[in-house]
């Protein structure tokens, strides 16, 4: 998330040169570039926003939260490197014996 909001403050740099461009070649440029940003913000916060929604539920030990956190820790596995290392503990945590018995009904 916090890489999200970087992106998007970016943006309002980039849209504060698009409303006073030194040229066309500029105006377009940061056009370009403040759309990008502005798109690769809002994904990313809504990313950070989804993990944080699977950590609460995880915490209150919903299964839907085990079953939000194990489809993000698989995506995550493309992120490199960070995602990867995070991924893949979160799935060896998740997919053990204990960690399915967690998430289990109480009879």
């Amino acid at each position: 998330m916090l890489a999200g909001v970087s992106l998007l403050l970016l943006a309002a740099g980039a849209f504060a040169q698009l409303l006073d461009p030194v040229g066309d070649a500029v105006g377009l440029a940061a056009g370009l570039t403040a759309g990008a940003f502005v798109l690769l913000g809002t994904f990313a916060v809504g990313w950070g926003a989804l993990h944080l929604l699977a950590a609460k539920w995880l915490t209150q030990r919903k299964p839907a939260g085990r079953v939000l956190l194990l489809a993000l820790a698989v995506i995550n596995l493309l992120v490199l490197p960070f995602g990867t290392a995070f991924g893949i503990y979160a799935l060896w945590v998740l997919l053990t014996n204990d960690g399915r018995h967690l998430f289990e009904p109480v009879p």
